[in-house]
């Protein structure tokens, strides 16, 4: 008797050059990727940004093996990232970490870059866009170094306003940190899942 094989779920999942929370979201995603089975095949998209903040933190490597599809940004549009989203071959793009540069352009409609014309071109697509941004609200927080320290940051009122105008944007789903996301998404994984 043969077996009958069942269509992978895809999502691509960008990685911006923010470092907070980098080594929780990698450790998130590859709890998602295990508890789906196989089922959901993560695409992983890294910025510029993303490939050399990877390097620093020492993760680069654990990306690249516990992941089998990772592509660096060319450029705007290359890898071709804008014209996968839009054929939907992807349930959804995930943002995550997400750099206030990365929410600032996707609220103001610029794509200049790998991820935000992706987004972009998600939304007019209506393929939803999962986002978690590192500056979510006004605060002081404190990041992890590669070296262990802690690094103390502000995040601003208007780092902040700009992810309350994503909030708004339709279907764009934002999540304060990578808990909320492993939450939600396997909410949505028991609706789609084969």
């Amino acid at each position: 008797m043969s077996e009958v094989k069942t269509k992978k779920i895809k999502v691509a999942w960008g990685i911006t050059g923010a470092g907070d929370k980098i080594a929780e979201v990698v450790e998130t995603m590859k709890d998602l990727q295990k508890q789906t089975g196989g089922a959901v095949e993560f695409d992983v998209y890294l910025s510029k940004a993303a490939d050399t903040m990877l390097k620093f933190y020492r993760l680069d490597g654990e990306v690249r093996q516990s992941f089998s599809k990772v592509w660096v940004e060319q450029d705007a549009n290359s890898p071709f990232l804008a014209g996968v989203v839009q054929s939907h071959k992807y349930a959804f793009l995930l943002i995550m970490p997400a750099s206030s540069n990365t929410v600032a352009k996707i609220v103001n409609s610029i794509s200049d870059t790998l991820l935000t014309n992706a987004a972009l071109m998600s939304l007019k697509a209506f393929v939803p866009v999962w986002i978690m941004p590192v500056d979510f609200k006004e605060n002081i927080i404190y990041t992890k170094l590669p070296n262990g320290k802690d690094l103390k940051l502000r995040v601003r009122k208007e780092e902040a306003d700009q992810v309350r105008r994503l909030q708004a944007t339709e279907d764009v789903y934002v999540f304060e940190d990578p808990s909320a996301v492993k939450v939600a998404f396997l909410d949505w994984y028991r609706q789609v899942k084969p």
